[in-house]
């Protein structure tokens, strides 16, 4: 492979030609159509309803980056990459696919350079409202959203209940808690935990199905309404997971002192993000960082700026351990 400068950059500006070609093959399904091993592409159009010449050529050119790979006889079959995009894969990433190729979203990031220009959200400068309005009024982008937060959640469950002793926590509050998948882990793997989940209403409603079907009702109980507002009380752990980056530096702090409002002096707070890392490293997390400064119009931390903003709502950083996927947990108390 040719390495030189020229075509580096150039692999580098055409990468949103890939993403928007996985985007296509994550809408239509295709790698659950190949779960049980390779199928034509013309098998494989009847079965998602495709044009068959034209989905050979996106098939290929996947199976040209590894995602899929081809046969004999124009067969595809997936690879450890594109086992991830099948909706049973033990780290689900179909659901973040098919979420970011939506047009709302690549017409915000088409606006990238007005946030560059000005630091405000380039969403809210396209579509006229924040993203969380935009999708309550979009029920099917809502769901297509809540689809790919869900698969981004279940994809590090493992890691990020490793990551820190929730067996010694009676009640765990998840504030922010969106459709309760975290909240649904962290009670399959504690029997004797109870649980609160706060959001708005319509990720309530959400939650409330995904707590039902998980048979959790009778230790799980649901509050809708805003963080910003009002935080439930009675939690021996508050969980705030990919929450804080949503917002810039002001509106993070007031989240956090809402939370403070609510917890106990002996509670214990568990703040999930991203480590922004080190100059010259960690892109997908400096890239997430840009993606939040479009569409919300927030921002990645360094653990450091984010024991920052704790100790200015009135928490102290007791630690902070990697949790996988770029990810970060960190434990704070009541200062």
């Amino acid at each position: 492979m040719d390495d030189s400068p020229s075509v580096i950059l150039r692999r580098l500006v055409n990468g949103y030609q890939v993403s928007q070609a996985i985007h296509v093959a994550a809408t239509l399904g295709v790698a659950d159509r190949l779960a049980d091993g390779p199928r034509t592409s013309d098998e494989l159009a009847a079965a998602v309803g495709a044009h068959a010449p034209t989905l050979y050529r996106l098939l290929r050119a996947l199976a040209a980056v590894g995602v899929l790979h081809e046969e004999d006889g124009r067969r595809f079959a997936l690879t450890p990459v594109g086992e991830c995009l099948r909706s049973d894969a033990d780290e689900p990433v179909g659901g973040w696919a098919a979420m970011i190729g939506r047009p709302y979203v690549w017409q915000a990031w088409g606006a990238l350079l007005h946030s560059v220009r000005t630091g405000e959200s380039a969403f809210e400068h396209v579509h006229g409202v924040d993203p969380w309005t935009y999708r309550t009024r979009d029920p099917d982008e809502g769901a297509i959203f809540d689809r790919g937060m869900a698969d981004l959640t279940r994809r590090s469950h493992p890691t990020t209940l490793a990551a820190v002793d929730f067996s010694r926590f009676g009640t765990v509050v998840d504030v922010g808690g969106g459709n309760g998948a975290l909240l649904v882990a962290l009670l399959r793997a504690h029997a004797e935990m109870r649980g609160v989940l706060l959001d708005l209403p319509h990720a309530v409603a959400v939650a409330e199905r995904a707590i039902d079907a998980a048979g959790l009702s009778e230790r799980c109980r649901t509050v809708a309404g805003s963080f910003f507002d009002a935080v439930p009380e009675g939690g021996d752990a508050y969980v705030l997971r990919a929450i804080l980056h949503d917002w810039d530096d002001d509106k993070a702090t007031a989240i956090l002192t809402s939370v403070r409002r609510a917890v106990a002096p002996e509670a214990t707070l568990v703040v999930i993000e991203r480590d922004l890392g080190p100059a010259n490293e960690t892109p997908e997390t400096k890239f997430s960082d840009l993606n939040m400064l479009a569409i919300p119009g927030g921002r990645e931390r360094t653990i450091d700026e984010y024991g920052a903003l704790l100790a200015a709502a009135g928490f102290r950083l007791v630690e902070s351990r990697p949790a996988g996927f770029g990810l970060s947990v960190m434990v704070a108390t009541p200062a």
